[in-house]
């Protein structure tokens, strides 16, 4: 029965030429999230065994705390970049295109520059209440220079996937990777420190950042000529409004996210340690395992989703979001029953028996990734149906829930509270989400058919 179930889906899948399309830069995305994945894992088991949990704790404390303020500073500029270059390139309107991206591109530079201020400025805190060692300052402003190499990277990006550049953007990631795992395999054979590891993460960060942006301008070059950058940003003195709104509520969406689930490490840090953080830092590591095919999903399914919402193309953005789910779930659900039964066994063999105490949360961490892999379109579905506003809101809430929760149950549960706040907090934001857009959906298949 299970076979003949996958056989329709893949029927449908190789009938439908939108999701063909998907499914064919999901497949450049996916062969280079499973390469870099595979050499991702391969290094954090390199440097887990070369640091020990503890020490393997203040790298993810020093990781996380930049990308943290980063994402603060951050206004997520490669959704604005295909929700809006994406619809005017649609509609032919390349001036107004090329506007767009400059403008988002000059937003990015200031917030980046932002950002790496923010950094210099909290080192000390992020030093003391993280990684409980002042003597660390130096290293986490020297990482969070990798943020000067990212002036409009995102800007880039959401421009590579808009021009349909997902083969370059995958083989730039793969490279990234391979660097850095040279760099730490170096570090581990000479048997290095900390400081080794973390001058490997930013050299492989900077190289790919730096690429994706250079190859963004060229191309906005041949798109639009290569005097497109002297574009007067008053040719959108209409769109403007809506423009700024939704990079304000991206921005504001982003650092509810950051606060609610991308800085679990340092919460548990702060709140217990750097050898529990290690332990989590593992889990969490491990939870990529279920995302590997799913998380090139939202990049790819965006656009076609931005297109096909703006032709009101309704029955090919139901198929999109039903397709997808399926192909998920086949895959989500599978892996997460072979990580459950043999994942204590295969920490004990890869990152060592010292790192056993990652299983539990590990566990507990599976149940919110594998939902939100079912519905990993809930967010551009909603960015495309212009409600940018809506997720922002959910998650703020979903956030209050999870902080104050954070106050009243790991001072009695540990760490593992933390792997079941987070998978709460995915199951609520994430479905009450899903279903805006499908009630969304629902709505204006009805207007259309009473017409």
């Amino acid at each position: 029965m299970m076979d003949s179930k996958l056989q329709a889906i893949i029927a449908n899948v190789t009938k439908n030429e939108l999701i063909l399309r998907i499914v064919k830069n999901s497949g450049y995305l996916f062969s280079a999230t499973g390469i870099s994945s595979a050499m991702s894992a391969f290094q954090s088991i390199l440097a887990g065994r070369l640091l020990g949990p503890s020490v393997f704790g203040i790298l993810g404390a020093l990781t996380s705390f930049t990308s943290v303020v980063n994402r603060f500073a951050s206004f997520r500029m490669n959704e604005l970049v295909v929700k809006y270059v994406g619809h005017y390139q649609e509609n032919q309107e390349q001036e107004k295109a090329a506007a767009v991206f400059k403008i988002a591109s000059m937003l990015e530079f200031g917030s980046s520059i932002a950002a790496f201020l923010l950094i210099f400025f909290l080192a000390p805190v992020g030093a003391r209440f993280f990684a409980h060692d002042v003597s660390l300052v130096f290293w986490f402003r020297l990482y969070g220079s990798i943020i000067l190499a990212n002036v409009f990277f995102e800007s880039a990006t959401g421009l590579l996937q808009i021009f349909d550049r997902f083969r370059v953007i995958a083989l730039i990631n793969v490279g990234q990777s391979c660097i850095t795992l040279i760099l730490v395999v170096i570090a581990y054979f000479m048997k290095s420190g900390l400081s080794s590891i973390v001058v490997a993460y930013m050299t492989g960060k900077i190289i790919g950042s730096l690429a994706i942006s250079i190859i963004a301008l060229i191309e906005a070059g041949k798109k639009w000529g290569k005097r497109w950058w002297s574009l007067p940003v008053r040719i959108l003195k209409t769109e403007i409004r809506s423009l700024l709104t939704f990079a304000f509520s991206t921005n504001l969406s982003g650092t509810v996210s950051l606060i609610a689930k991308d800085s679990e490490v340092l919460w548990v840090s702060a709140f217990l340690g750097t050898q529990l953080a290690g332990y989590y830092k593992t889990a969490l590591a491990l939870t990529g395992l279920i995302q590997l095919p799913v998380s090139p999903l939202p990049q790819t399914t965006f656009p076609e989703l931005a297109r096909e919402i703006a032709k009101k193309n309704w029955e090919n953005v139901r198929t999109v979001l039903r397709q997808g789910s399926r192909l998920a779930a086949f895959y989500s659900i599978p892996v997460s029953l072979v990580l459950i039964l043999f994942g204590r066994w295969g920490i004990s063999v890869t990152y060592g028996p010292d790192f056993i105490a990652s299983y539990e949360p590990l566990i507990i961490l599976l149940i919110g990734y594998t939902f939100v892999n079912i519905f990993y379109w809930n967010r551009v579905a909603l960015l495309s149906f212009a409600h940018p506003v809506f997720p922002t809101i959910v998650n703020f809430v979903g956030m209050v829930i999870k902080v104050s929760l954070i106050f009243l149950i790991v001072p009695r549960w540990g760490y593992l509270a933390f792997s079941a706040l987070l998978s709460g907090y995915y199951i609520f934001t994430v479905g009450i989400a899903a279903s805006r857009v499908l009630i969304d959906l629902r709505s204006r298949f009805a207007v259309q058919l009473s017409r």
